[in-house]
């Protein structure tokens, strides 16, 4: 129940939910977030979000059957209309839990030495 009661005058409000289905390599390559601790992904989406909202984020990665499910917060911005043409959306951090940590390794195993490239990503 999120709406207010006497109990509960602000409830929390509930997370987003973001699904997101990465079919290349090079798409993953430019969302992920290697430089955050626990890793993280760009999600592009117009929707407006601030720092810190918690995103559920339901992930597909390639020809991986499994989807791995994160309970993520938003770090990272990139509104409308951002400088060199980048996407608008938000980094979702991947908390430091069993699920996202096993998305984090499948991902630098999934992209391997494109990891050290220097390319230019969604977010850097």
């Amino acid at each position: 129940m999120s709406a207010a009661s006497p109990l509960n005058p602000n409830p929390a409000p509930r997370p987003t939910v973001l699904s997101l289905a990465i079919k290349e390599k090079a798409a993953l390559y430019a969302a992920y977030m290697p430089f955050l601790k626990n890793g993280g992904l760009f999600v592009s989406t117009q929707k407006s979000y601030q720092l810190g909202d918690e995103i559920y984020l339901i992930l597909a990665l390639m020809d991986d059957p499994q989807k791995y499910q994160i309970a993520g917060k938003v770090v990272w911005l990139t509104p409308p209309d951002a400088h060199h043409n980048k996407a608008q959306g938000v980094g979702v951090h991947f908390p430091d839990d069993d699920s996202s940590q096993r998305a984090r390794l499948r991902i630098e195993e999934l992209l391997g030495a494109a990891l050290r490239s220097s390319r230019a990503t969604h977010t850097l």
